[in-house]
Order: C-alpha cells, then structure tokens, then sequence
C-alpha cells in the first residue's frame, strides 16, 4: 500500500476544536466563585500566586492554570507578580457588589465537574476522566487496552489536521531520523515521514498503545519507514541514533519537573546539532492568554497532571536543560510548534 498523503481540509475546524478543548473552563470559573468567593478575597487582598495558594491551600499547578484562565478573560490583571480584580470582576464577581453574580452561578455549585475542581484545587490530583463517579485517572486508565484504544484513536482524528500543520510548519529535510516520544497512534510521524519522504522515525510509547500505532502505521502505508518501540520515557533512557525528537501533544500532560526530566533525557540522546520539536497549544509569554489556551489548560489540569504551558516556561526548560536557538510558531487551531538544538 503507497503512503496516503496528508492534505488540509478546504474548511477550517477551529470553532469544533475550541468548544471541545474549551468545555471544562466555565466549572473551574464556577468553582472559583461558588467554592472559595475568590474575586471578594483578591479584591481586598491583592496578592501574588503564591500568597493565595497559602491562604486557600490551593496546589501551584492548579492555580496556575486558574489565575491564566481568569487573567485571559479579564476576571484579573497582573500587576508585576501581584494579582487584581479589574473594573469587570469588581462589578459582577465580587460579593457586595449590586450587580454580583454569584448567587446565578450558587445554583450550578453541586454540578460534579465543579467539585472535582474544588478538589483538584485543594489537592493538586487529576480527576477521574471524564468525571465519572468510579473512573480513574487518565495516566491510570491508559494501562487498560480499551480505554487505550478509545483515547489513541480520539487523537489520531485530531491528529489527521493537527499533523499536516505541523508538517508544514517544521522543515526536516536536513534530518535523518525521528523520534516521536508519546507518539500514540503515529499519525505525527506519519505526516512529517509524508512531507519528508528521506525521514524515517520510530513512535515511542507504552505497550497499550503501541500494538494499535503498529496497526495504524501500516494501514497508512508506512510501515516500511516508521518502526513502533514500546518502552517507559520515565524509567529509561531514551534511545539513541535519532536527530530529531518530536513531543506532540505529550508534555502537556505532566508537572514541571516530569517536563524538565523528558527535556534532559532528549539533550542526553539526541548528538550535536540534534533538534526538539514541541508541538502543543502553547499559552503566551507572559500568560495572558490567549483565551483557547487558557480554556484547553482547564480541561488538562483536570484530567492530567499536567497543564498548557507558556513559551516563556518552555524556553526556561529548554535552556536549562541545554539546548539553544529556541523558535516558536503558530500552526492551526490554536496549536503552535517551539524548536530548539542541541549545541
């Protein structure tokens, strides 16, 4: 079978991929009012991130990705380090206020994802995917096959128009070998190894998911230039012989310090002039936004341990961890693409 080829779409999906990836944000925005009245505690208590972690006891993951939110749709302003409630929030989200609204969002306080964000709030633990009473969370889940197969193949749809942005965007042609770290389904290293037909790539990822990217590489067709190896990223080195490693849509999904672990065991395996490729929704470098962002970071936090990450944390890590020449650039639907080198 001939590799298919990647083609964009004549219509943009934007708007279907911002409600979907944006349905969790009005629970966490509900949850901050309803739960912890928290616009009436900042508006008379200006204070830094880290100062409303210690007066409500919220985790620092959690309340990032919070204080984004709220700062994307003008609920706060950042002043330097110190967080305030703009003319917005002092009219219709402080208590006292004769135009609050907290007692229109008090009815939709028992809906089940405001409490799970309550919880993660407090706790800085995933909820249970999808909210279910007796589900687990998403890293435990994707040790079931089923659930594996669901999830891998929810991704690869996404992927189909996700990836050949990418492939567009990124230019491989001086690269040899890639590797796809978290590669799911393969569908990433299938459109690049398309648009590069030199390029061959290996998807990395955990046994769940790589016996159905084995299936689906070569139902594509690219069977003969992508190989699939099973292995955990956290409890091995990555392996050597690729100049390229891709993380698409994967390092969203973890705390700083698994990000800071993943990005020095690619610096460890990739040579001299090696280069990263992050692909991900990325929130801007000084987290105001954008909203889309914002809003995908809610659903993140509360699913993974992870969150959407600014261009400004990335390039942090990724000199940290050694690498230079740090790029970034947009793509489609809210995506973007960071490149850097290994000196």
């Amino acid at each position: 079978m001939a590799p298919q080829p990647f083609e964009a779409p004549v219509t943009s999906p934007a708007s279907l991929y911002r409600y979907r990836d944006g349905l969790y944000a009005a629970d966490l925005l509900t949850a901050a009012i309803v739960e912890f009245d928290l616009f009436t505690w900042i508006d008379a208590h200006p204070s830094t991130i880290e100062a409303l972690c210690a007066h409500f006891g919220f985790d620092r993951r959690a309340a990032d990705v919070l204080v984004t939110l709220l700062v994307s749709r003008d609920y706060l302003a950042r002043d330097g380090e110190v967080l305030r409630t703009t003319a917005l929030a002092r009219e219709h989200l402080v208590a006292g206020s004769p135009w609050s609204l907290g007692p229109y969002y008090a009815a939709l306080k028992e809906r089940p994802f405001v409490q799970d964000f309550a919880r993660v709030l407090r706790t800085g633990q995933p909820a249970t995917w999808g909210g279910g009473a007796h589900g687990q969370d998403w890293h435990t889940a994707m040790e079931d096959d089923a659930f594996a197969r669901r999830f891998t193949a929810a991704m690869d749809c996404r992927g189909l128009y996700l990836g050949e942005a990418l492939a567009r965007t990124v230019d491989l042609s001086g690269h040899q070998r890639l590797l796809d770290v978290g590669g799911g389904s393969g569908i990433y290293a299938c459109a690049l190894v398309a648009r590069h037909p030199h390029l061959r790539a290996t998807v990395l990822d955990q046994a769940p998911v790589t016996r159905i990217a084995g299936l689906l590489v070569e139902e594509r067709g690219f069977a003969s230039a992508i190989d699939v190896h099973a292995a955990n990223f956290f409890a091995e080195p990555l392996p050597g012989g690729h100049d390229v490693h891709l993380y698409s849509n994967v390092l969203h999904d973890w705390d700083a310090p698994q990000v800071r672990h993943l990005l020095s065991a690619s610096f460890a395996a990739l040579p001299p002039g090696g280069l990263l490729v992050i692909h991900d929704a990325f929130v801007n470098a000084d987290k105001t936004g954008p909203v889309a962002v914002a809003e995908y970071s809610a659903l993140l936090m509360h699913a993974s341990q992870g969150k959407c990450y600014a261009t400004s944390e990335y390039a942090k890590h990724l000199a940290d961890a050694g690498f230079v020449d740090v790029t970034h650039a947009d793509t489609v639907a809210d995506r973007g693409v960071m490149t850097a080198r290994k000196a």
